[in-house]
Order: structure tokens, then C-alpha cells, then sequence
């Protein structure tokens, strides 16, 4: 039970969040996009209404059923794979931003009561600025390692 801790990852800031979006992270944005716009609904209730009187020619109610059920099942299937990834980076963009503003009140209310250097306040103000627009360019990789390997591939 004392090996929790170890795994932990380190908390990242607003500045340490690479601001290189991988191609994956783009096409679930623009999925998610999409699917939130009343044009993917149309789409979807299009897909029923064609789908729908097919059965005059299908004749056979199991393959009637079975085409719907399969374009839906694959569609779902697809979706909840984009959708959750723009919900992970979403969630990882605010968790950032709620870092930097928990060190921000810490380092303002030590500030406060023992007068101590200014550089933290300053460093803060930073961060949170840095935060403001995050969800834009998260990614779902780990930022701090992927940082870490451009910048030893640059002094290759």
C-alpha cells in the first residue's frame, strides 16, 4: 500500500501542456464538432427515414432489422471512441487550469500572511494566463514526456 504515491505522475501547468496537437486529437474535436450540430441530427433521422420504407424491397424483416441495427451499432461504436477522447482532453485542460489556480491562491495567501518574494506571484500570473484558452491544444499524450523527447531528439 505504500507504492501508491510512486506511480503517481507529476501536475503539470498551463505552461507545460505542449501545444502540439496530435492528428487523432484534431479529427475528435471536428467528430465532436459535428456531432453536436443540429446537421449530424438531420443526418441521423435522414438515415431512418430511408432506412424505414426499405422494407418494401428488403422483404425479409431479420435483414430489414439487421441493416439498421449494424450502421447504428457501427456509428455508436465510432462515436463513443471520438467523443470520449475530446471528453479526456477537455477534463485535462480544466484539471490544468485548477492547478494552476490552487498554486496561485497558495502562493498569494503565503504571500499574504508571510510577506515572502514576489517571483511566486509572478510565476503564477503566468500560469494563469497560460490556462486561459488550454482546452484548445490538449493533447491526450503525456505532455511532459513528449517535451522531453523533442527536446533531446533537437540537441541530436
Amino acid at each position: 500500500m505504500g507504492d501508491i504515491g510512486r506511480d503517481e505522475k507529476p501536475v503539470l501547468m498551463p505552461s507545460e501542456v505542449s501545444e502540439r496537437v496530435g492528428f487523432f486529437d484534431r479529427f475528435a474535436g471536428w467528430s465532436a464538432h459535428v456531432a453536436s450540430r443540429a446537421l449530424f441530427f438531420t443526418f441521423c433521422v435522414l438515415l431512418i427515414v430511408i432506412w424505414a420504407p426499405s422494407i418494401l424491397f428488403i422483404r425479409s424483416i431479420d435483414t430489414w432489422q439487421l441493416i439498421i441495427n449494424t450502421a447504428t451499432t457501427i456509428i455508436t461504436f465510432l462515436m463513443v471512441a471520438l467523443l470520449q477522447n475530446s471528453q479526456t482532453r477537455s477534463d485535462q485542460a480544466v484539471q490544468h487550469k485548477l492547478n494552476a489556480i490552487a498554486d496561485g491562491l497558495a502562493d498569494l495567501m503565503r504571500h499574504v500572511v508571510e510577506g515572502d518574494e514576489e517571483t511566486d506571484l509572478r510565476q503564477d500570473m503566468t500560469e494563469l494566463r497560460d490556462a486561459v484558452g488550454l482546452e484548445t491544444h490538449e493533447s491526450t499524450t503525456d505532455n511532459r514526456e513528449t517535451d522531453e523527447r523533442e527536446e533531446v531528439t533537437a540537441t541530436r
